[in-house]
């Protein structure tokens, strides 16, 4: 207290100074209309842009929330979509009988670990048995595919990446539906595959988009990306091409799991034909 009067008693002329310039300031803005309105004006512009920049701020710390929020909405309008159901369908005395069955329901989930520079690349989820996720199921992005789920624990899954040696999915041409098998290539560039097999009578163009055949675990027509280079193989019975892919990895955030709710039937009776062979 003693430093505080001390301080206080050595600048007392400023701070008197002070006192009368607030007090001058006042008394000019409060009885001079014009001076009024100019000093309420730049104090609403001051105010404004304070608001502005704490909204921002609000805005940036809460960036996280609206992100799930729109993940869990993409997921809920992806189940809602009609590659998303089963159409069963039956003629009777000409009156045709259509049922929709709910095919394919998808997951969100949060990407928390990541590689794409490895031979063998895998991605880790926030999202595990406890909310459904089982091995096998694949997955993908608002781009196009992303692989499929090969590890699983109570909270957590780990995905096997298009990035990876071993991965291998059915896919095709959009336009003239050619199948093909779409794989990571030996280059290990993590923005290329290769479409491999397609027979040769497709008629491939550079740019036509490459989709997901529907007959691996993904609905028809998810984008993988497009077609950037073609390339013959030996004995040119079958065309292989080179495919820029849609999906940039090592950016990856959010994914939805897809759960094909026919799976287990399908792989149950494809079990037994082969069986019988």
């Amino acid at each position: 207290m003693r430093n505080l009067w001390i301080f206080i008693s050595k600048y007392n002329a400023f701070f008197l100074f002070l006192i009368f310039e607030i007090t001058s300031l006042i008394i000019y803005i409060k009885y001079n209309s014009f001076q009024k309105a100019a000093f309420v004006n730049s104090a609403n512009d001051v105010t404004g842009n304070l608001y502005a920049r704490s909204n921002e701020l609000y805005g940036y710390l809460s960036l996280r929330e609206v992100n799930d929020s729109l993940a869990k909405e993409n997921a809920r309008l992806r189940n809602q979509l009609k590659s998303s159901f089963y159409v069963d369908s039956t003629g009777k005395h000409k009156v045709t009988d259509t049922i929709y069955k709910q095919q394919y329901e998808y997951i969100v989930a949060k990407v928390i670990n990541n590689s794409v520079n490895r031979s063998n690349n895998y991605i880790t989820i926030n999202r595990g048995s406890n909310q459904g996720i089982a091995k096998g199921m694949g997955v993908i992005c608002d781009r196009g595919i992303v692989g499929k789920v090969v590890f699983v624990s109570p909270r957590f899954a780990v995905v096997q990446s298009l990035l990876h040696k071993d991965s291998q999915f059915s896919a095709m041409l959009e336009k003239n539906k050619e199948l093909g098998y779409i794989e990571w290539g030996d280059d290990m560039n993590p923005h290329k595959a290769l479409l491999k097999d397609v027979s040769n009578n497709a008629v491939p163009r550079l740019g036509e988009l490459v989709v997901t055949s529907g007959y691996s675990l993904f609905p028809e027509g998810i984008p993988i990306g497009k077609v950037s280079n073609l390339h013959t193989k030996t004995g040119g019975a079958v065309l292989n091409m080179e495919v820029a892919l849609s999906v940039d990895f090592s950016k990856l955030q959010y994914v939805n799991v897809v759960d094909n709710k026919f799976a287990k039937e399908q792989e149950g009776l494809e079990a037994q034909q082969k069986k019988d062979e």
